[in-house]
Order: structure tokens, then sequence, then C-alpha cells
């Protein structure tokens, strides 16, 4: 057992760093051409941090670990919102413009899911789960958002950035360098996860959900955490809204590509967390208080968080 714990530390570690290489590689390139700060944390930041998620999903459809591609991003997902969401609103009060388009779809996509993988208990399928069309439903709506969020880019709504400038040639030895740790290092998390899974006698999906969803989205905390101490809170928001609509269409898409996913240990609490993660981002900035998600709002979400946890240990 001591020998998984090294193996599932040193792969997260691998996870973690490639992850800040490639954000830092890929923003660097993205600031060279003049996109806004929201529009980096929606889209570069945002893709980098999920980067992880999708080495894990992808490795976990490919080995035909349903419970680990599905249950990565939906506890991914949650952790995102409630926890990191939660915690960078208690440091930095967020505010965006234009967010009424972005929080309407982050909603969108997760109804989308639910009505893609919950068939059989909406009533259209023998079972629940993403098949092969379905992922390229999801891949084709990832598409279409990549060129919405650079077709409507408010450039002048930039926080602006006080990181020291990276040379082209530089950058891109952090993207490939990035890219490297994570798949090494998924491979690592993945195997040595599922493996301590099995000796302890815990579920796959319990495995996911926590483990799993907690150390892949690391990159997103720390990338939020450090961006709300540095007032740059378009940045964190757009980190979290576009990791959260990534990991569906892109990494759930792909993963569904790859092998079809059942959602068979999805329980009814699970969707429902992973729908009410999403509508607490949209209660908290138009009703709670104004375009605001303010120090409140983030202790709401970090309480709902902690009460999830609670439940998956009590049911484990």
């Amino acid at each position: 057992m001591t020998v998984q714990i090294l193996l599932l530390l040193a792969g997260l570690a691998l996870i973690v760093y490639g992850a800040d290489f490639l954000v830092d590689g890929a923003s660097s390139v993205a600031r060279k051409v003049g996109i806004s700060e929201f529009v980096i944390g929606l889209t570069i930041v945002g893709m980098g941090t999920s980067a992880p998620e999708m080495v894990v999903s992808f490795i976990g459809a490919i080995q035909g670990k349903a419970d680990v591609a599905v249950g990565n991003i939906v506890g991914s997902n949650i952790f995102n919102t409630l926890l990191i969401l939660g915690l960078s609103a208690m440091i930095l009060p967020m505010s965006r413009s234009n967010i009424r388009r972005d929080i309407p779809i982050n909603i969108g996509v997760v109804l989308l899911l639910i009505l893609l993988g919950m068939k059989a208990t909406i009533g259209y399928g023998a079972e629940n789960g993403l098949t092969r069309l379905d992922g390229g439903i999801l891949l084709a709506a990832f598409i279409i958002y990549i060129w919405s969020c650079f077709k409507f880019d408010k450039k002048e709504d930039s926080e602006g950035s006080s990181d020291k400038e990276i040379g082209t040639a530089k950058a891109i030895l952090l993207i490939i360098g990035g890219l490297a740790g994570l798949i090494i290092g998924g491979r690592l998390f993945v195997d040595s996860a599922t493996t301590l899974a099995t000796m302890l006698g815990v579920s796959e999906k319990f495995v996911a959900i926590t483990i799993l969803a907690g150390g892949t989205s690391l990159p997103e905390l720390a990338t939020c955490v450090v961006a709300a101490a540095k007032k740059k809170g378009q940045l964190a928001l757009g980190n979290i809204i576009g990791s959260n609509i990534f990991n569906i269409l892109l990494i759930l898409g792909g993963s569904a590509l790859i092998n079809p996913l059942s959602f068979a240990d999805l329980d009814y609490v699970d969707i429902g967390v992973l729908l009410l993660s999403s509508l607490m981002i949209l209660a908290s900035y138009f009703f709670f208080r104004k375009k605001v998600i303010d120090r409140g709002d983030g202790a709401i979400m970090f309480l709902i968080w902690g009460a999830y946890m609670a439940y998956l240990f009590i049911n484990l």
C-alpha cells in the first residue's frame, strides 16, 4: 500500500506541475495576440487547468473504467464551483459585466449532460450513460462554444497582467513539458488510485468523486486562489466556468467517443448537487447581490460542498 500511495503522490505532483507549466506557456502565447483576461481564464487557463481531468478521464475511458471517467468530471465540477469558487469569493468578491451569457451556458451544458446521460431515468433509453453519438454532440457544442468565446470577447474588460513576459520559445517548451507531465502523471494517478480503492474495498466511483476529483482540481484551486489574492477576479471566475464547461463538453465528450460511458453508479444526489452547483452561481450573481458573487455566497457554497462530502462518507 505504501508503494501505491507514493505513486499516487508522484502522479499528482506531475499533474499539478504539468498543468502549471501548460497554463504559463499557453497564457503567455495568448497575451501576445491580445486576448482579454476573462477569455484567457475561460479558455486557455480553463482548458489548461482542466488538462488533469482530461488525462485522468481519457485514461479511465481507454481502460474501460467508466466510474473513473464520469465520477472524476462530476466530482471535479462540484469541487470547482462549491469549494474553489466559494473560497475564492471569500477572498475577493467577483463581478463580470458580460457574465449574463456565460452563466446560462454553464447551466445549459449541465442540463445537456443530464439529458444525454440520464436516458433511462428520463424515460427514452434502456440505460443511463453517454454513447459515442452523445460524445459527438458534446464535442460539437464545445467547438461552437470556443468560437463564440473569441467572437464576442470584450477586450476592454481585461484587468491586465503584471506577470513577467515569457519568450515564445520558452512558452512552447513549457507547453510541451506540461503536457508530458500531465500524461505521465495522469497514468500514475489513475492506476494507483484504482489499486488503492480495490485494496481498501471502496468503489471506484467514491475514489473518482473524492480523491481523483480533488487531486485533479488542485490546478484550479491554486490558480483561482492566487488570482483572487492578486485581485484578478475575472481570471478566477472565468477559469471555473471555463473548466466546468470544458470538463463536460470536451472531456466527457471525448471520453464517450473513446468508449461509451455508463452512468449506472451515479445517484440522484450526485446529479442533483452537480446541477445545484451551477445554479448557485446564477443565484449568487443575479439574485443575492446583482452582478456580484460576494463572501456570503462563497461561504454558502463552501457549506454545501462540506455537506455533500459528509453524505459521501456516510454512504461509503
